[in-house]
């Protein structure tokens, strides 16, 4: 028989986005964990009916498993998820393209808001949306999910704690297996802002996050490498392709290891749009997004950083690492691993540290349930770890990377996007 924990606290969310992080990350670890967090998914909204529908019945069967008795129902539209009265929580997992209007709506209902990353791809849009923000008076927890991972929580504080001077250079290495930005909705720059944007603003939030200072210029070169050659010739989609092919979506080894290893319902298979199926080929022509990038950042405090960026790197266990050299020492972070390498005293002590947790083998190696247990206590009070001044910051970095690589590696203002001087 289904109960509900006793004088458990509850709290009514609405996902805007029945998408892949909405439902089958963050609305599934608040469905696994209800019981100890009191989040009660009312409802899902979603542009796609049948998407939003195979949505609610994956949240209610997880409900289920916890013993807990929810009915997740689909909301007709966006007004009346926000409007209604049962929901205190609004999470907005759209195309990148599409958070200002949901984030908007929330606000202006009086509901609390979680905006996942990133915050928007043009500036207009994220400006707008922190101005509805300061005009609530209420903070939007924004999703780095690094911010919420423990080894990179730990490195940042060790970075400030003394053991390694001060820092001075951030290398942040992002060689990632991600070819499915060229398989999905993040093909097109207008929907997502690239790959530049959807994966590096979690990357230029990190260090901001260890540099803790003004960025003053930033110079990047990259861009499409002829790695995914567009071939008029190939296949719309990999369910219609009997190439042999390492790139197939749901049989690459990075899908296998993040559970995406079979398609998460019918609805991608169905969908009549390109941007709303999973399995777009890689050298399908129309794709518009860079695919790699060296990154530099000049801070305010003399901190100096760089990302070194690519979605083709093969599958490994050392696709991101955070190095930070201090003026006494370094700190090297792998994140597979979890493993932090640290060197002080002027190379005199030499450590390594660990984190072993059950958590670890759960999505974004346990961030997604730190995030669920966070937002528990963001609806209690407590001011977000990261939030919307951080978006703004990050996609400046990402636009002006942008623009810098465009220019042949000028160096550009993230401030106010012109040639720094």
């Amino acid at each position: 028989m289904l109960q509900e924990p006793v004088q458990q606290k509850t709290t009514g969310v609405a996902i805007i986005g029945a998408g892949e992080r909405g439902i089958y990350y963050v609305g599934s670890r608040m469905a696994e964990i209800a019981a100890e967090t009191g989040f009660r998914i009312i409802g899902v909204f979603d542009r796609l009916e049948d998407r939003a529908g195979y949505a609610a019945d994956h949240l209610n069967g997880l409900y289920g498993k916890a013993g807990i008795r929810q009915a997740v129902r689909i909301f007709e539209s966006l007004e009346a998820a926000v409007a209604d009265p049962a929901v205190d929580l609004v999470i907005v997992t759209t195309h990148t393209n599409a958070h200002r209007a949901p984030v908007e709506a929330a606000i202006a209902a009086g509901k609390r808001v979680y905006l996942d990353k990133p915050i928007s791809v043009t500036l207009d849009d994220a400006e707008a949306i922190q101005a509805a923000e300061r005009r609530s008076g209420q903070p939007v927890l924004m999703a780095f999910t690094r911010r919420y991972e423990k080894p990179w929580v730990e490195t940042v504080k060790l970075a400030h704690s003394g053991r390694i001077g001060d820092p001075q250079m951030i290398l942040l290495r992002s060689v990632i297996p991600y070819t499915r930005y060229l398989q999905l909705w993040h093909r097109k720059q207008a929907l997502s802002g690239g790959a530049l944007n959807d994966k590096c603003s979690h990357h230029f939030d990190v260090l901001n996050w260890v540099a803790r200072a003004r960025p003053l210029s930033v110079t990047a070169i990259g861009g499409r490498s002829n790695v995914f050659p567009p071939d008029p010739n190939a296949p719309e989609r990999c369910s219609l392709c009997d190439r042999d092919c390492p790139y197939r979506r749901h049989e690459t080894l990075v899908d296998r290891f993040e559970g995406a290893g079979a398609i998460a319902n019918p609805s991608w298979g169905e969908a009549a749009l390109p941007e709303d199926r999973n399995d777009t080929c890689v050298y399908r022509p129309g794709a518009d997004i860079d695919d790699h990038a060296i990154v530099t950042i000049r801070y305010e405090n003399g901190v100096s950083a760089c990302l070194f960026f690519a979605i083709f790197g093969p599958w490994a266990e050392d696709q991101e690492t955070l190095e930070i050299v201090g003026s006494s020492g370094r700190i090297r972070m792998e994140r597979h691993s979890g493993e932090i390498d640290i060197v002080e005293d002027y190379g005199r002590k030499h450590g390594t540290l660990g984190f072993t947790s059950p958590d670890r083998s759960s999505t974004h190696f346990g961030a997604d349930l730190e995030l669920v247990r966070t937002l528990r206590r963001f609806m209690d009070g407590e001011n977000p770890p990261v939030g919307i001044d951080d978006g703004v910051a990050s996609l400046r970095i990402v636009l002006a990377a942008q623009k810098s690589m465009k220019n042949g590696g000028m160096p550009v203002d993230p401030e106010t996007q012109e040639f720094a001087k």
